[in-house]
């Protein structure tokens, strides 16, 4: 099982930028995917999570309304689109996987990508 994500770099405030987590390695039908971000110095913290199967989504309060997740079951990837960046988005984004219902808890997550850099500049 892995986990790639991809998509990261550096962006102005209030600018955009896609993020990809590509999935190999088995059927993850029964998944909930998600995306969490840690910033220097902080804990990880949820961004959004969807199930594989349906459209259910869930998002942090502190970026709902600016970040959409969505996935492409043909591609197996998941999509983190990120609108009006803030400084405070800054941080190493990271997909992770977990089997069964939805959950913003990172202990939770069973696989793991390796992370993608987000800055965003004022």
């Amino acid at each position: 099982v892995q986990l790639q994500a991809s998509g990261g770099g550096l962006v102005q405030a209030g600018g955009s930028l896609r993020l990809s987590c590509a999935v190999s390695g088995r059927t993850f039908s029964s998944y909930v995917m998600g995306w969490f971000r840690q910033a220097p110095g902080k804990e990880r913290e949820f961004v959004a999570a969807i199930t594989w199967i349906g459209y259910s989504t869930s998002y942090a309060d502190s970026t709902k309304g600016r970040f959409t997740i969505f996935r492409d079951n043909g591609k197996n990837t998941v999509y983190l689109e990120m609108s009006s960046l803030k400084p405070e988005d800054t941080a190493v984004y990271y997909c992770a996987a977990r089997r069964g219902t939805m959950s913003q808890f990172y202990h939770e997550y069973d696989y793991w990508g390796q992370g993608t850099l987000v800055t965003v500049s004022s």
